[in-house]
């Protein structure tokens, strides 16, 4: 049996390009390649019909390591607490007052994309800020 080597994240969203640009900035990705055949995304738009335009939108990791982010329109709006979440790992390897202060620096640059900070989670050595992005969903800086 053969391992899975790729796979997506699939957002569920009410504005799938907004969403898209917003984990663009989060996380350093691009935006990726319209389907082929179009030019740009607008043009790959004007192709569909009205109620699929802007239906879905992606992103991905420029140096091809992270996993592709694909983001898709739905109708109803979120309603719980994520069952899967991502974690923007930015602490990696710093401990105490070092990383509560590199997490805290995150959050300012996040809140200033649209993010919402949630709660800090800190028992003096190891810190979390659990935190949401410009459509509810719940994610954490670690």
């Amino acid at each position: 049996m053969s391992s899975i080597k790729q796979f997506q994240v699939t957002f569920d969203c009410a504005e799938p390009e907004r969403v898209a640009r917003f984990w663009c900035e989060v996380l350093g990705y691009v935006v990726s390649p319209p389907p082929e055949g179009f030019a740009t995304w607008d043009d790959f738009d004007r192709s569909r019909s009205p109620e699929d335009q802007g239906s879905w939108f992606a992103c991905s990791d420029p140096s091809g390591v992270g996993p592709r982010l694909f983001f898709q329109r739905v109708p109803e709006g979120k309603v719980v607490k994520n069952r899967l979440h991502l974690d923007v790992r930015v602490g990696t390897g710093l401990m105490g007052e070092e990383r509560l202060a590199t997490l805290e620096a995150e959050c300012a640059r996040l809140v200033a994309l649209g993010a919402v900070r949630v709660r800090l989670l800190y028992d003096g050595n190891d810190s979390c800020i659990v935190m949401q992005d410009i459509e509810g969903n719940e994610f954490c800086l670690d």
